[in-house]
């Protein structure tokens, strides 16, 4: 099953923006992961929608953080993209006839959810700004710089 990286590579992307003092535009953005412009404005509209981020057009223009990015949480983030599935595990049938496929589905259903709830309860305690203090840590460990102009590699 494909994994949904959306919530990853959204983070990656604002945290790049963070490091600009003005706009950034789709195209470098794409660059910087490796993709095509047009996944970046696909991926950024929830993020615009909530007031998260704002985009400019024409010479100039591109992406640009909102205010209170530092406040806002991973889980935040997660919302924006439309809440995606979580798991990648599931139930073989919905609404089994067999009895043993119920019992089955009623403790992996509870299992499910209690998963869903503590990773959506740590996503909420996470920062953006926390994520950036990490970032800027390792940047200064490694002694390096970032340059989305000449992107790492993935």
């Amino acid at each position: 099953m494909m994994r949904d990286s959306r919530l990853s590579g959204v983070l990656h992307v604002l945290l790049h923006m963070a490091e600009y003092d003005g706009p950034v535009t789709s195209e470098l953005l794409a660059k910087a992961m490796h993709t095509n412009p047009v996944v970046i404005r696909r991926t950024m509209a929830g993020l615009k929608a909530k007031g998260y981020v704002q985009s400019g057009r024409g010479h100039g223009g591109g992406w640009t953080l909102a205010e209170g990015f530092g406040r806002l949480t991973l889980r935040d983030i997660y919302s924006a993209l439309g809440s995606p599935t979580l798991l990648a595990i599931g139930n073989r049938s919905d609404n089994p006839n067999c009895l043993v496929e119920q019992a089955v589905n009623a403790a992996l259903d509870d299992s499910f959810a209690a998963a869903e709830a503590l990773l959506l309860q740590r996503l909420g305690e996470v920062t953006l700004a926390e994520l950036s203090a990490d970032f800027h840590r390792r940047m200064l460990a490694r002694g390096a710089h970032i340059d989305l102009e000449h992107s790492h590699a993935s």
